[in-house]
Formats: C-alpha cells, structure tokens, sequence
C-alpha cells in the first residue's frame, strides 16, 4: 500500500481547512479582513488544537467530541465569513476557480460524519482512501493501493503499479500481470505461475495464462508447489524495505499519476540495490569499475571534441 499522508485525525483536517480559508480572506484588502468575531473564534481554535492531543491522550474522549464539534463550528464560521465576502470582491477567473475548489473541499469536510462513506480525508490530496491493514498496531492506511511483484527465486521486483479506489484484490491480478508481461517483453519470458495470498483465489477464470498458487488449494499441491508456497512470504520484507529504505511510506507528488510514478520510482531503487549488492556479492566489483571509468573517459572525449569543433566555429566567424 502506497501512503499519501498521515493518519489524517478529525481535529487535524479541520485545522487545515480553517488556516487556509483564513489565509484566503486575509490576502484580501484591509476592509475585506476577517471581522473580530472569526479573529477570536480562531484564537480559542489554535488553543483547543493544542490540547486535543492531550485530551486524546488521556483517553478523555467526552472532551475530545466536544472539542472536535467545537472546532467544527468554527469552521463553519469561517466559511460563512469567505462567502459573505465573494460576494464584495470580484475575483480573475483562475483564482475563482481555486478558491472554489477549496471551498467545496471544506464545505465537504464541515458536514461529513465518522461513519460517512466516501470521506476526504486529506485537503490537499482528495484521491487519499482508508485502507484497511488488519494489524492491531496499525489498523488502517491512508493511501492509495499498490500492488508489487517480485521474482520467485532472487526477489527482483517486475511489476509496480497503484490501483485507486480501492479495488478488491482479485481484480487487480490481471492488470498487474499485464504490466509484468510489457516489462519483461524484452527479456523473451513470461510469467507462469503466480503465488498469492488468500485475497486472490477466485479469479483463476480470469488468468487462464497463469497457474495460481495459494493456501486454499494445499491440499491439491504438489510438494514442489508447497515449496513455492512457502516462498510466498518474501515478499512482504520487500515491500517492508519498500516503505523504509526507498521512500514509499509518503509520497509527495501530487494526484494518481503522481502515486504511480512514485510507485514505480521507488521499485526502480530497490532493483538498484539489489543490483549493486549482487555485483558485490558475485565479486565483479572491479570489473563493474573499470567499466565505469571507460564509460567516464568516453563521455569527456566526446565533450573535449565538442568544445574544440565549437571553438573552431567561433575563431572562423568574422565578428
């Protein structure tokens, strides 16, 4: 799972739509400023933001709804203030567009509910979904769902794609092996069997390309192919390194195309040290080496003769 924010708490996403809508109204002319009444609401704001934390945790969470619903309260201030102020101020139409767009997002967030479906939880980043994890030390994920292929016998990652909304496992099988099949294209091989976990049995119908090997078919297994099983859990440290060594645990490009580049950014850096440790390994460092320097020595000849065929040009023009 590709995470685009943080754990995205109530007080923390209602702070942020108010400092913005703020920010907006004091960009505005000295007469178009917020009025007392929203200056002194955003001061008992900032204080109640401050002690949350606290009240949540003391696990006081009487207080806590009392002071979410407060600050969700003066929110609804705030926007109400931005509204009455659109109407004196005549706006280009880019920044209407902006400014609309972030009012909707707020207007969003002020009424949505805890048990609501579809919620935004991050204003900066709309497409972010709760994704359920099932670890009692961290339940959910705020993201977007990755889906990661690595190589059975050496664990080179061959397929990293993002799938927003949320999919169910099973569906995604056929896309990911799609792209699997285009990267490997020019390797002249294909792959034949797919070993999953229980969130992709079903879909054997879809795949007819591929045999897949999971837990529920054990007992129709072959020995090699409870082997194979048991090599199924090497995926999870890759994508463990994934999040902690390549940087996939937050993403900062903006949007899905965003999240897919990322996801395949950091696959091609885990490929890059797995290549450089198997250099190491197999013990071609020096050749690896010398390699580099020729390839170092080729370019800076090149560029030697451009610069002298560049000088020539410029001795011979008759200015």
């Amino acid at each position: 799972r590709l995470v685009a924010s943080a754990r995205p708490l109530v007080s923390t996403v209602l702070k942020s739509c108010c400092k913005q809508r703020l920010a907006l109204l004091c960009r505005r002319k000295r007469s178009n400023r917020p009025n007392s009444n929203v200056s002194s609401s955003t001061r008992r704001y900032r204080k109640k933001r401050s002690r949350i934390r606290w009240i949540v945790h003391a696990k006081q969470f009487r207080r806590m709804r009392k002071t979410v619903k407060r600050q969700r309260t003066i929110l609804g201030i705030v926007l109400r203030e931005i509204k009455r102020k659109l109407a004196m101020v005549a706006l280009e139409c880019c920044a209407s567009l902006h400014l609309n767009t972030l009012l909707e997002r707020a207007q969003r967030i002020h009424q949505q509910q805890p048990k609501d479906k579809n919620k935004l939880y991050a204003l900066h980043a709309p497409e972010v979904e709760c994704i359920g994890k099932g670890k009692a030390r961290k339940p959910y994920e705020f993201g977007v769902k990755a889906s990661i292929a690595i190589t059975h016998k050496n664990g080179l990652m061959v397929g990293a794609k993002t799938f927003p909304g949320n999919p169910f496992d099973g569906h995604i099988l056929h896309k990911q092996l799609t792209q699997t099949r285009i990267l490997l294209e020019d390797t002249g091989s294909t792959p034949k069997q797919v070993i999953a976990d229980l969130g992709f049995r079903g879909v054997d119908a879809d795949n007819p390309q591929v045999e897949i090997i999971h837990r529920g078919k054990y007992k129709s297994l072959t020995k090699p192919q409870r082997r194979w099983l048991k090599r199924r859990q090497a995926v999870e440290p890759a994508i463990g390194h994934l999040k902690s060594d390549h940087r996939m645990d937050r993403c900062w490009l903006q949007g899905k195309l965003g999240d897919a580049l990322h996801t395949v950014l950091c696959a091609a850096g885990y490929n890059l040290r797995w290549l450089m440790r198997a250099v190491l390994r197999l013990g071609l460092r020096g050749i690896l080496l010398r390699f580099v320097m020729l390839r170092l020595i080729n370019r800076f000849l090149e560029k030697t003769t451009i610069s002298l065929q560049s000088l020539r040009v410029y001795r011979t023009a008759p200015w």
